[in-house]
């Protein structure tokens, strides 16, 4: 008898361990905002694979780059007082027409649509740059883009990573690419401050995410003035410190954007 009442004893403690291991793992799945129900349910069936909201995400932040990048580098070239800044320049102008055609292309594909102007962080940093003359220009150039990029390099990975979706993961390649090389040319100039550009990457926090999560339908405008952060909010007082402000005015006009992003209807069969 006391042998059965052991035997019982220790089923039931086995049993009870189980159950206490398996509830976290059943309370996790099912959990809102957890795992791979949740990615499912956000992403967005294409015939490329499923575009995730972080992939959208992304596509807007490789647009808005080329938006504000592209002028810099134009104007980097004009008024950098180096060789190695007016290269960088030439590098950002190179890259970001390039890589701002593959994006307008895999909007096209997906029927997303692009911001078509820079959001106000980007367009407070072309107003710093505007402003400053001399050797404080290429400071400032140097360290706004290589502080800008080194933010973007690391989403770059993680849609990489991540996305199951053919375009964007083409799309990350070639971004990867030019962010690497953009990196290398701005650390080329010798005026990059390091502890600044660390200390700022530490403590600022990543940018929320503002853009649609649907596809345009072919009766809606091409383009739209919701625009969402390229690269993150800076904090800290050292003297590459990024400004935030809002209230600034649209880039020069000296400086063009890339060609604005519009779709055009498709015929039945391409739909």
């Amino acid at each position: 008898m006391r042998s059965l009442t052991g035997t019982g004893l220790v089923v039931a403690a086995l049993a009870a361990t189980v159950a206490a291991l398996l509830f976290p793992v059943w309370s996790y799945r099912d959990r809102v905002g957890t795992g791979a129900v949740d990615l499912t349910a956000r992403s967005m069936a294409t015939r490329y694979g499923p575009l995730s909201p972080l992939d959208r995400d992304f596509i807007d932040r490789v647009r808005l780059a080329g938006l504000w990048e592209l002028p810099a580098g134009q104007q980097a070239q004009e008024r950098g007082t180096t060789a190695a800044v007016r290269r960088a320049g030439e590098h950002l102008v190179t890259g970001h027409t390039t890589l701002d055609n593959h994006v307008r292309q895999v909007a096209d594909q997906l029927g997303l649509d692009l911001p078509n102007q820079p959001n106000a962080q980007q367009r407070g940093w072309l107003t710093r740059l505007g402003a400053a003359r001399g050797g404080a220009y290429d400071r400032a150039f140097a360290n706004i883009l290589r502080l800008a990029h080194g933010k973007v390099f690391t989403v770059v990975a993680q849609v990489r990573a991540t996305s199951r979706n053919a375009l964007v993961r083409s799309l990350a390649d070639d971004a990867n690419a030019t962010v690497l090389d953009h990196i290398g040319v701005l650390e080329d100039t010798g005026l990059v401050d390091f502890d600044a550009i660390a200390e700022q990457t530490l403590t600022s926090a990543p940018p929320p995410t503002t853009r649609p999560t649907r596809a345009r339908t072919p009766s809606e405008p091409t383009t739209s003035g919701t625009t969402s952060p390229s690269a993150p909010t800076t904090s800290g007082t050292t003297s590459h410190t990024v400004p935030t402000t809002s209230d600034t005015p649209s880039p020069s006009a000296t400086y063009s954007l890339p060609p604005a992003a519009t779709r055009p209807e498709r015929s039945p069969e391409e739909k």
